[in-house]
């Protein structure tokens, strides 16, 4: 009886390695997804930035709206990059928001266009004056100015700091969203 048993078991698990290895290797196990707390660099210009990505999804607002509430401190290069699936006007306030943050406004092609300054608790729509926004970039207030970051000096100019698109992409599918769904399909594939 025991023989019959052990005969199942090693005929068991020569048919799993059998199955889960292919050309002699064995299947790599799936990578875990990261959650809306980890945090990535992602270049601006040549600024590294630790972020966290907020990111649209449909029927879950939830990450968007959050944003930095409650927050009470923040690192000199960490920040929070809000990801949408189309170019859009954006608006942005405080609610529950303790730091006087500045919010950069990039278009798809992620060259920064705008930068506005956000005060605490400050519930008024610090609204983007473009149309065409892909993506908002939160900092502590002066970050851009301290660090050179600045936005293209008109609004036909792609002279301004650049955001670094594929990083995003990889972050984003590090957290398990198709870049292509938020306008990065040709730089996620360089």
């Amino acid at each position: 009886m025991l023989s019959v048993i052990v005969r199942i078991v090693v005929t068991a698990a020569t048919l799993f390695l059998a199955t889960s290895c292919k050309d002699g290797k064995t299947a790599a196990a799936p990578k875990a997804i990261k959650s809306a707390s980890e945090y990535f660099t992602i270049s601006v210009g040549d600024q590294p930035v630790r972020m966290q990505l907020a990111v649209e999804q449909p029927n879950n607002m939830r990450e968007l709206s959050r944003g930095l509430m409650g927050r009470r401190d923040l690192a000199e290069d960490q920040g929070m990059i809000f990801v949408y699936q189309y170019p859009q006007r954006m608006g942005f306030y405080m609610r529950n928001t303790p730091l006087p943050l500045d919010i950069g406004f990039f278009t798809k092609d992620g060259v920064l266009r705008e930068v506005r300054q956000m005060f605490p608790f400050d519930e008024t729509s610090v609204t983007s004056a473009r149309t065409d926004i892909h993506y908002a970039l939160e900092m502590n207030q002066g970050w851009f100015e301290r660090h050179g970051v600045k936005p293209a000096p008109s609004m036909t100019s792609d002279a301004g700091a650049k955001l670094d698109l594929k990083a995003l992409g990889e972050a984003l599918e590090a957290r398990g969203f198709k870049p292509e769904n938020y306008g990065l399909r040709d730089e996620a594939a360089r």
